[in-house]
Protein backbone atom coordinates (compact mmCIF):
# COMPACT_ATOMS: atom_id res chain seq x y z
CA UNK A 1 0.00 0.00 0.00
CA UNK A 2 1.09 3.57 -0.72
CA UNK A 3 0.74 4.75 2.88
CA UNK A 4 3.17 2.05 4.08
CA UNK A 5 5.91 3.44 1.85
CA UNK A 6 5.10 6.94 3.12
CA UNK A 7 5.31 5.83 6.75
CA UNK A 8 8.58 4.01 6.12
CA UNK A 9 10.00 7.12 4.42
CA UNK A 10 8.91 9.33 7.34
CA UNK A 11 10.38 6.89 9.86
CA UNK A 12 13.64 6.86 7.90
CA UNK A 13 13.76 10.66 8.09
CA UNK A 14 13.26 10.63 11.86
CA UNK A 15 15.71 7.75 12.19
CA UNK A 16 18.41 9.80 10.47
CA UNK A 17 18.08 12.64 12.99
CA UNK A 18 17.80 10.34 15.98
CA UNK A 19 20.65 8.21 14.70
CA UNK A 20 22.92 11.24 14.49
CA UNK A 21 22.05 12.13 18.09
CA UNK A 22 22.78 8.59 19.29
CA UNK A 23 26.04 8.54 17.32
CA UNK A 24 27.12 11.67 19.17
CA UNK A 25 26.65 9.77 22.43
CA UNK A 26 27.90 6.27 21.58
CA UNK A 27 30.10 6.64 18.51
CA UNK A 28 33.34 5.98 20.36
CA UNK A 29 36.06 3.46 19.61
CA UNK A 30 36.55 1.66 22.93
CA UNK A 31 35.06 -1.81 23.28
CA UNK A 32 32.23 -1.04 25.69
CA UNK A 33 30.83 1.84 23.65
CA UNK A 34 31.33 -0.11 20.43
CA UNK A 35 29.34 -3.05 21.81
CA UNK A 36 26.59 -0.74 23.10
CA UNK A 37 26.40 0.99 19.72
CA UNK A 38 26.22 -2.30 17.79
CA UNK A 39 22.43 -2.67 17.61
CA UNK A 40 21.56 1.05 17.33
CA UNK A 41 24.05 1.39 14.47
CA UNK A 42 22.21 -1.32 12.54
CA UNK A 43 18.99 0.63 12.46
CA UNK A 44 15.76 -1.17 13.15
CA UNK A 45 12.32 0.23 12.41
CA UNK A 46 12.77 3.18 14.79
CA UNK A 47 9.01 3.13 15.30
CA UNK A 48 9.28 4.31 18.89
CA UNK A 49 11.29 7.48 18.11
CA UNK A 50 8.88 8.19 15.28
CA UNK A 51 6.00 7.89 17.73
CA UNK A 52 7.65 10.43 20.03
CA UNK A 53 8.13 12.92 17.19
CA UNK A 54 4.63 12.56 15.71
CA UNK A 55 2.98 12.77 19.14
CA UNK A 56 4.89 15.99 19.74
CA UNK A 57 3.75 17.40 16.41
CA UNK A 58 0.16 16.21 16.96
CA UNK A 59 -0.18 18.61 19.91
CA UNK A 60 1.41 21.49 18.02
CA UNK A 61 5.01 21.04 19.16
CA UNK A 62 8.18 21.53 17.15
CA UNK A 63 9.93 18.45 15.80
CA UNK A 64 13.32 19.60 17.06
CA UNK A 65 12.27 19.48 20.70
CA UNK A 66 11.38 15.79 20.34
CA UNK A 67 14.66 14.46 18.89
CA UNK A 68 16.57 14.05 22.17
CA UNK A 69 13.57 12.42 23.95
CA UNK A 70 13.11 10.20 20.88
CA UNK A 71 16.75 9.14 21.16
CA UNK A 72 16.20 8.41 24.84
CA UNK A 73 13.40 5.92 24.19
CA UNK A 74 15.38 4.29 21.39
CA UNK A 75 18.36 3.82 23.70
CA UNK A 76 16.12 2.29 26.37
CA UNK A 77 14.55 0.01 23.78
CA UNK A 78 17.97 -1.18 22.62
CA UNK A 79 18.94 -1.85 26.23
CA UNK A 80 16.02 -4.28 26.47
CA UNK A 81 17.02 -5.97 23.21
CA UNK A 82 20.60 -6.61 24.33
CA UNK A 83 19.44 -8.19 27.59
CA UNK A 84 16.54 -10.05 25.94
CA UNK A 85 18.92 -11.64 23.45
CA UNK A 86 21.06 -12.91 26.32
CA UNK A 87 18.07 -14.34 28.19
CA UNK A 88 16.56 -15.90 25.05
CA UNK A 89 19.89 -17.18 23.66
CA UNK A 90 19.19 -15.37 20.37
CA UNK A 91 22.15 -15.27 18.00
CA UNK A 92 20.81 -12.86 15.36
CA UNK A 93 19.12 -9.46 15.56
CA UNK A 94 18.49 -7.05 12.66
CA UNK A 95 20.32 -9.44 10.38
CA UNK A 96 23.59 -9.31 12.37
CA UNK A 97 25.04 -11.35 15.26
CA UNK A 98 23.80 -10.26 18.68
CA UNK A 99 26.00 -8.36 21.11
CA UNK A 100 26.68 -11.32 23.42
CA UNK A 101 27.68 -13.49 20.46
CA UNK A 102 30.36 -11.01 19.36
CA UNK A 103 31.65 -9.68 22.69
CA UNK A 104 30.53 -12.30 25.22
CA UNK A 105 27.82 -12.20 27.87
CA UNK A 106 29.61 -10.10 30.55
CA UNK A 107 30.37 -7.29 28.08
CA UNK A 108 26.86 -7.51 26.62
CA UNK A 109 25.33 -7.06 30.09
CA UNK A 110 27.48 -3.96 30.63
CA UNK A 111 26.60 -2.68 27.16
CA UNK A 112 22.94 -2.94 28.07
CA UNK A 113 23.56 -1.14 31.35
CA UNK A 114 25.34 1.64 29.46
CA UNK A 115 22.41 2.01 27.05
CA UNK A 116 20.04 2.28 30.02
CA UNK A 117 22.11 5.05 31.60
CA UNK A 118 22.57 6.88 28.30
CA UNK A 119 18.80 6.91 27.78
CA UNK A 120 18.41 9.22 30.76
CA UNK A 121 21.51 11.19 29.73
CA UNK A 122 19.80 11.83 26.39
CA UNK A 123 16.71 13.12 28.15
CA UNK A 124 18.89 15.48 30.21
CA UNK A 125 20.52 16.75 27.01
CA UNK A 126 17.14 17.74 25.56
CA UNK A 127 15.95 21.34 25.18
CA UNK A 128 12.94 20.71 27.43
CA UNK A 129 12.46 22.96 30.42
CA UNK A 130 12.81 21.44 33.90
CA UNK A 131 9.10 20.67 34.32
CA UNK A 132 8.78 18.91 30.96
CA UNK A 133 12.09 17.08 31.36
CA UNK A 134 11.05 15.80 34.78
CA UNK A 135 7.67 14.62 33.47
CA UNK A 136 9.27 12.95 30.44
CA UNK A 137 11.94 11.24 32.55
CA UNK A 138 9.25 10.04 34.96
CA UNK A 139 7.29 8.48 32.08
CA UNK A 140 10.45 6.78 30.81
CA UNK A 141 11.34 5.44 34.26
CA UNK A 142 7.81 4.10 34.79
CA UNK A 143 8.00 2.33 31.43
CA UNK A 144 11.34 0.77 32.44
CA UNK A 145 9.75 -0.63 35.60
CA UNK A 146 6.72 -1.98 33.72
CA UNK A 147 8.74 -3.60 30.96
CA UNK A 148 11.01 -5.30 33.52
CA UNK A 149 7.96 -6.77 35.21
CA UNK A 150 6.56 -7.85 31.86
CA UNK A 151 9.81 -9.49 30.84
CA UNK A 152 9.93 -11.39 34.13
CA UNK A 153 6.36 -12.60 33.56
CA UNK A 154 7.31 -13.72 30.07
CA UNK A 155 10.21 -15.74 31.46
CA UNK A 156 8.10 -17.28 34.22
CA UNK A 157 5.51 -18.43 31.67
CA UNK A 158 8.11 -20.78 30.17
CA UNK A 159 7.99 -22.86 33.36
CA UNK A 160 4.22 -23.34 33.22
CA UNK A 161 2.26 -25.72 31.02
CA UNK A 162 -0.82 -23.54 30.56
CA UNK A 163 -1.16 -19.76 30.24
CA UNK A 164 -4.43 -17.93 29.72
CA UNK A 165 -4.98 -15.28 27.09
CA UNK A 166 -5.64 -12.75 29.86
CA UNK A 167 -2.26 -13.49 31.45
CA UNK A 168 -0.54 -13.11 28.09
CA UNK A 169 -2.22 -9.75 27.46
CA UNK A 170 -1.20 -8.52 30.91
CA UNK A 171 2.38 -9.59 30.22
CA UNK A 172 2.70 -7.77 26.88
CA UNK A 173 1.02 -4.73 28.44
CA UNK A 174 4.19 -4.35 30.46
CA UNK A 175 6.81 -5.93 28.21
CA UNK A 176 5.89 -3.92 25.11
CA UNK A 177 2.88 -1.62 25.40
CA UNK A 178 4.25 0.31 28.40
CA UNK A 179 7.13 1.75 26.38
CA UNK A 180 4.86 2.63 23.45
CA UNK A 181 2.59 4.46 25.88
CA UNK A 182 5.59 6.32 27.29
CA UNK A 183 6.75 7.27 23.77
CA UNK A 184 3.43 8.93 22.97
CA UNK A 185 3.21 10.60 26.37
CA UNK A 186 6.80 11.87 26.18
CA UNK A 187 6.17 13.28 22.71
CA UNK A 188 3.04 15.06 23.90
CA UNK A 189 4.90 16.42 26.93
CA UNK A 190 7.72 17.69 24.72
CA UNK A 191 5.16 19.38 22.48
CA UNK A 192 3.50 21.19 25.37
CA UNK A 193 0.27 19.19 25.18
CA UNK A 194 -2.53 19.45 27.72
CA UNK A 195 -3.08 16.74 30.32
CA UNK A 196 -6.06 15.56 28.28
CA UNK A 197 -4.08 15.24 25.05
CA UNK A 198 -1.20 13.51 26.88
CA UNK A 199 -3.66 10.98 28.29
CA UNK A 200 -5.30 10.37 24.91
CA UNK A 201 -1.99 9.90 23.17
CA UNK A 202 -0.86 7.62 26.00
CA UNK A 203 -3.93 5.42 25.44
CA UNK A 204 -3.19 5.45 21.71
CA UNK A 205 0.40 4.38 22.38
CA UNK A 206 -0.66 1.56 24.68
CA UNK A 207 -3.08 0.13 22.11
CA UNK A 208 -0.44 0.52 19.40
CA UNK A 209 2.00 -1.44 21.55
CA UNK A 210 -0.49 -4.23 22.14
CA UNK A 211 -1.21 -4.52 18.41
CA UNK A 212 2.51 -4.39 17.63
CA UNK A 213 3.45 -7.21 20.03
CA UNK A 214 0.61 -9.52 19.03
CA UNK A 215 1.51 -9.06 15.38
CA UNK A 216 5.22 -9.41 16.21
CA UNK A 217 4.53 -12.84 17.70
CA UNK A 218 2.55 -13.66 14.55
CA UNK A 219 5.46 -12.64 12.32
CA UNK A 220 7.83 -14.63 14.54
CA UNK A 221 6.34 -17.86 13.25
CA UNK A 222 4.94 -16.92 9.82
CA UNK A 223 7.55 -14.58 8.34
CA UNK A 224 10.75 -15.37 6.44
CA UNK A 225 14.17 -15.10 8.07
CA UNK A 226 15.52 -12.76 5.41
CA UNK A 227 12.63 -10.37 6.11
CA UNK A 228 12.53 -10.80 9.89
CA UNK A 229 16.30 -10.44 10.43
CA UNK A 230 16.34 -13.30 12.95
CA UNK A 231 15.47 -17.02 12.94
CA UNK A 232 11.79 -17.75 12.32
CA UNK A 233 10.20 -19.91 15.00
CA UNK A 234 12.78 -19.00 17.62
CA UNK A 235 10.15 -18.02 20.21
CA UNK A 236 8.50 -21.41 19.79
CA UNK A 237 11.83 -23.22 20.11
CA UNK A 238 12.58 -21.24 23.27
CA UNK A 239 9.21 -22.20 24.79
CA UNK A 240 7.59 -18.74 24.63
CA UNK A 241 3.86 -18.76 25.40
CA UNK A 242 2.66 -16.43 22.65
CA UNK A 243 -1.00 -15.94 21.81
CA UNK A 244 -0.52 -18.32 18.88
CA UNK A 245 0.66 -21.03 21.28
CA UNK A 246 -2.12 -20.31 23.79
CA UNK A 247 -4.88 -20.55 21.17
CA UNK A 248 -3.19 -23.44 19.37
CA UNK A 249 -3.27 -25.47 22.58
CA UNK A 250 -7.06 -25.20 22.47
CA UNK A 251 -7.39 -26.79 19.01
CA UNK A 252 -6.65 -30.06 17.24
CA UNK A 253 -3.13 -28.68 16.70
CA UNK A 254 -2.47 -29.07 20.44
CA UNK A 255 -0.23 -32.14 20.19
CA UNK A 256 1.80 -30.58 17.40
CA UNK A 257 2.25 -27.36 19.38
CA UNK A 258 3.32 -29.31 22.48
CA UNK A 259 5.86 -31.34 20.51
CA UNK A 260 7.55 -28.24 19.07
CA UNK A 261 7.25 -25.88 22.04
CA UNK A 262 10.67 -25.64 23.66
CA UNK A 263 12.13 -28.02 21.06
CA UNK A 264 15.38 -26.32 20.04
CA UNK A 265 15.81 -28.87 17.25
CA UNK A 266 12.48 -28.17 15.57
CA UNK A 267 12.97 -28.10 11.80
CA UNK A 268 11.60 -25.63 9.30
CA UNK A 269 9.54 -28.45 7.79
CA UNK A 270 7.91 -29.12 11.16
CA UNK A 271 7.24 -25.40 11.62
CA UNK A 272 5.68 -25.21 8.15
CA UNK A 273 3.40 -28.13 8.99
CA UNK A 274 2.38 -26.45 12.25
CA UNK A 275 1.65 -23.14 10.53
CA UNK A 276 -0.59 -24.92 8.02
CA UNK A 277 -2.44 -26.67 10.83
CA UNK A 278 -2.87 -23.46 12.84
CA UNK A 279 -4.18 -21.64 9.79
CA UNK A 280 -6.70 -24.41 9.22
CA UNK A 281 -7.81 -24.26 12.85
CA UNK A 282 -8.41 -20.53 12.60
CA UNK A 283 -5.69 -19.69 15.12
CA UNK A 284 -3.70 -17.38 12.86
CA UNK A 285 -6.86 -15.58 11.78
CA UNK A 286 -7.84 -15.09 15.42
CA UNK A 287 -4.45 -13.63 16.29
CA UNK A 288 -4.48 -11.25 13.33
CA UNK A 289 -8.01 -10.20 14.31
CA UNK A 290 -6.94 -9.54 17.90
CA UNK A 291 -4.16 -7.25 16.70
CA UNK A 292 -6.63 -5.36 14.52
CA UNK A 293 -8.95 -4.82 17.50
CA UNK A 294 -6.17 -2.88 19.22
CA UNK A 295 -5.52 -0.99 15.99
CA UNK A 296 -9.09 0.29 16.02
CA UNK A 297 -8.94 1.14 19.73
CA UNK A 298 -5.76 3.15 19.11
CA UNK A 299 -7.47 5.17 16.40
CA UNK A 300 -10.46 5.84 18.66
CA UNK A 301 -8.16 7.08 21.42
CA UNK A 302 -7.01 10.04 19.31
CA UNK A 303 -10.20 10.57 17.31
CA UNK A 304 -11.10 13.74 19.24
CA UNK A 305 -7.71 15.39 18.73
CA UNK A 306 -7.69 18.19 16.13
CA UNK A 307 -7.24 16.88 12.60
CA UNK A 308 -3.71 17.39 11.29
CA UNK A 309 -0.98 15.76 9.24
CA UNK A 310 0.70 14.27 12.33
CA UNK A 311 -2.62 12.84 13.57
CA UNK A 312 -3.10 11.18 10.18
CA UNK A 313 0.43 9.79 10.40
CA UNK A 314 -0.36 8.28 13.81
CA UNK A 315 -3.47 6.60 12.40
CA UNK A 316 -1.39 5.16 9.57
CA UNK A 317 1.37 4.12 11.96
CA UNK A 318 -0.92 1.84 13.95
CA UNK A 319 -2.18 0.25 10.72
CA UNK A 320 1.44 -0.28 9.66
CA UNK A 321 2.14 -2.03 12.99
CA UNK A 322 -0.27 -4.82 12.04
CA UNK A 323 0.61 -5.04 8.34
CA UNK A 324 4.43 -4.94 8.29
CA UNK A 325 6.71 -7.71 7.07
CA UNK A 326 9.29 -7.47 9.86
Amino acid sequence: MVFIKMIEAEMASVAKEVGAFIDSMLGKKDTLFKSAYHLPSHGGKRMRPYLVVKSCEAVGGERGSAIAPAAAVELLHNFTLVHDDIMDNDTMRRGVPTVHVIWGTPTAILAGDLLFAEAFQAMLRSTLDDRKARAAASALAEAAVRLSIGQFQDMSFEERDEITEEEYLEMISGKTAALFRACAEIGAIAGGGSEDSIAKLGAYGWNLGMAFQIFDDYLGITSKEEELGKPVGNDLREGKKTLIVIKGMQTRSRDMVKSLLGNKNATQAQLASLISSLEGDGVLGYVRGKALEYVEDAKKAISSLPDSGPKKSLAQLVEFAAMRKK
